[in-house]
């Protein structure tokens, strides 16, 4: 009897490290994103890729053996709901908040953030964190994705341009990018004939258009993303203006091109990231990156797109350290390690996070694409950087 209850006990002891594990609490990472509202196209992509993440890294031991899982919350696309949201997060202490998917809800929560954390890694690369603080960008800045457009058209010769954008926080920030190019000694021939705006939820820009139209201008960026971009394309389409159409990035989405492309312009160019277009990457660690990143999307059977490319490289930084630091890490053992990553291998590029936004990406990693109607592929008709092939 007793020899049989101490071959129990034994056997207990040797198991109990396997239950263990498999009760283990996932640690959670919450994620603010822009499921419904304006921005739902974007953040809905965005949830899912950053599902497809979690499924990959828990097969692949989780985080110190511990399973990850991401919380998502819902920001309506609205500044004022991603700072309630944010409130609630740092009253629990979280160390680290993904999100949000807009300029508007990034904006918002920087200011409860910057200085004492937790660490913020908003998916909008049109905001400019400054280095030191909790606040990181994803993606290549939208201030570099303007400049490398202007440089394309600038490089075939198209020296008057045309400019629309939104009024909202993301079209604020392009006009001061804008502002900043026609500095740049090298576009000083360039000329803004036209420089139009319009609400985000407006339903038409027929005057707008009409006035760019009037302007004659050789090419025009029409920057929006999401439905504003539908009305700016049907605007131009009713006017009859024929000419180089560019335009976010954010655009670059399969499913939205499908449903405009009954009033879609002959040529439409998107400042992509090198992901978008992975036929010119050289053998090595980038491409290998890529081929990992396209083969966990076509086993789901999903064909990625310029949402899923953006926030691939950023969760996966963020997983990177938690792989480091343990999940007792705190918000400034994060921010200290993801400021002293040199050399990361992502999809679209090799990641230094010297640089003064802490987004560890630049210019470099842009292609200009052209969205081929009938292949309904997005072409790089630029090196990186923006200058043409």
């Amino acid at each position: 009897m007793v020899t049989r209850f101490l071959t129990l006990l034994a056997l207990l002891v040797c198991l109990t490290p396997l239950f263990a594990y498999a009760v283990e609490t996932p640690y959670e990472i919450p994620v603010l994103l822009s499921l419904t509202g304006q921005g739902a196209f974007l953040g809905r992509a965005e949830q899912q890729t950053i599902e497809l993440i979690g499924n990959l890294v828990n097969r692949s031991g989780g985080i110190q053996g511990r399973p990850v899982k991401f919380a998502f919350a819902d920001d309506q696309t609205n500044p004022q709901i991603a700072v309630q949201i944010a409130n609630n997060l740092i009253a629990k202490k979280v160390p680290i908040i993904l999100g949000s998917s807009f300029t508007g809800p990034c904006e918002a929560m920087s200011p409860l953030v910057v200085k004492n954390g937790p660490v913020m890694y908003c998916f909008a690369p049109t905001i400019h964190p400054k280095r030191g603080g909790y606040v990181f960008a994803a993606s290549v800045s939208t201030q570099d994705d303007l400049f490398a457009l202007i440089r394309y058209f600038r490089e075939r010769g198209l020296t008057r341009l045309g400019f629309i954008t939104t009024t909202d926080a993301g079209g604020q920030q392009e006009d001061r990018a804008l502002d900043l190019a026609l500095a740049l000694p090298e576009n000083k021939h360039l000329a803004i004939v036209a420089h139009e705006h319009f609400a985000p939820s407006d339903i038409s820009v027929t005057a707008q258009v009409n006035r760019i139209k009037s302007a004659n201008p050789q090419a025009l960026i029409a920057w929006a993303t999401g439905s504003p971009f539908g009305t700016l394309l049907r605007g131009i389409n009713d006017a009859g203006l024929d000419l180089p159409i560019a335009t976010s990035p954010g655009d670059m989405v399969y499913k939205q091109l499908a449903q405009y492309a009954g009033f879609l312009p002959k040529e439409l160019f998107f400042p992509g990231l090198r992901s978008m277009s992975p036929e010119g990457t050289a053998k090595g660690p980038v491409l290998n990156a890529q081929r990992t990143y396209f083969s966990a999307f076509a086993s789901i059977g999903v064909r990625p797109d310029f949402p899923n490319n953006e926030v691939w490289d950023t969760v996966y930084v963020v997983i990177d350290a938690l792989r480091h630091l343990g999940t007792s890490a705190t918000a400034e053992q994060i921010r200290n390690y993801i400021d002293d990553l040199h050399g990361w291998v992502g999809i679209n590029g090799v990641y230094d996070f010297s640089d003064p936004e802490q987004r560890g990406i630049s210019g470099a990693s842009i292609v200009i694409d052209r969205w081929d109607a009938a292949k309904k592929e997005f072409i790089p008709v630029s090196k990186p950087g923006g200058m043409p092939r």
